[in-house]
């Protein structure tokens, strides 16, 4: 298809983005959207951008591109404790754009804002010389002094975190062009659950009120588990104490382990996996455990809050351990 039997930026916008505009985006044929939160509600704001070959290979399917897109700010959103209210896209398009690629890339966009009940708003569409990138802003709303922010882990708390970690780091591995040697032990089931971890990951927006309820601080783990705790921390101003054992693993993350046990250090430092971290009192705990079990989602206890400032202990079956790195970093 040619640059001119291409749809121009507005009948882009009509073809494509506007079937996934909600009520707030006015059919996106204004300059703005408009969101009109509850009364005794606050307004929670994100945004991620994403760029082919950093954040994505160029080449992934275009729905999971979308996905993943809103996905990243979804996971943001549901660690404030805040219910997705709808987003804004910006998307800047290389000259060898397909409508083909761009029709996949807004299915996918608008299957997961669909099930998150979380409609586009607005954004904008422009071309460009360089890769792809992608920029997601969301809104969400929480009760007035209800966001669990970073900086409330107090000593004694118990260290807790959702789902399963290392999946997203894993598959970013079995899924890349550059296939280590240890893919090959794992079967094809396994790999396809890790790719898939990797491509569709899957915000916790289930846990947003019991987090309100029950958490102390909160975080999304997107640079690694060791890292990301590592800020929690820093802005508590308090340290922890985690059993590396009890962080939970999934069948074919435990598989990979076998076949290369210095993967751990990976699956716990190599991010993409988009879980809660969060913190809860000693009383409320358990209580956050079960409301998060009745929404589908496992929590585990994986440590505990100590006052010594940025100290972390890391135990398991090895002993201590340190890392040589603690997250992914984009500089």
């Amino acid at each position: 298809m040619t640059d001119d039997q291409r749809p121009g930026e507005f009948e882009l916008i009509e073809r494509y983005f506007a079937p996934l505009a909600g009520p707030g985006g006015l059919d996106l044929r204004d300059d703005a959207g408009l969101l009109r939160p509850g009364r005794g509600y606050e307004v929670v704001v994100t945004a991620d951008a994403l760029v082919a070959g950093v954040h994505f290979f160029p080449d992934d399917p275009p729905a999971a591109i979308g996905w993943k897109a809103l996905a990243v700010n979804l996971s943001d959103l549901a660690a404030k404790g805040a219910k997705p209210d709808g987003f804004v896209l910006t998307i800047a398009l290389p000259r060898d754009w397909t409508e083909a690629w761009l029709k996949d890339f807004a299915a996918g966009l608008g299957t997961l804002a669909g099930q998150a009940g979380c409609p586009l708003i607005g954004g904008d569409t422009v071309s460009t010389a360089g890769p792809l990138t992608l920029s997601v802003t969301a809104f969400g709303t929480v009760p007035a002094g209800r966001m669990v922010r970073r900086a409330g882990a107090r000593p004694g708390d118990v260290v807790l975190v959702s789902g399963t970690i290392g999946d997203g780091a894993l598959g970013l591995a079995v899924h890349g062009p550059d296939r280590p040697g240890w893919v090959a032990a794992l079967d094809d089931e396994q790999r396809r659950f890790l790719a898939d971890r990797y491509l569709h990951p899957q915000p916790r927006i289930a846990l947003a009120e019991a987090l309100q309820r029950h958490a102390s601080a909160a975080m999304d783990v997107s640079d690694g588990l060791v890292g990301d705790l590592a800020k929690l921390l820093k802005a508590s101003g308090i340290g922890a104490e985690i059993d590396l054992d009890s962080v939970p693993l999934s069948a074919p993350a435990r598989a990979a382990l076998m076949a290369d046990p210095a993967l751990a250090e990976l699956a716990w430092t190599g991010g993409d996996d988009y879980e809660i971290l969060c913190t809860a009192s000693e009383r409320d705990y358990s209580a956050l455990i079960a409301a998060a079990a009745e929404r589908g989602v496992p929590l585990a206890p994986i440590g505990r809050i100590v006052p010594e400032a940025d100290a972390v202990r890391y135990s398991g079956k090895g002993g201590g351990q340190g890392f040589a790195r603690g997250s992914f970093s984009h500089f």
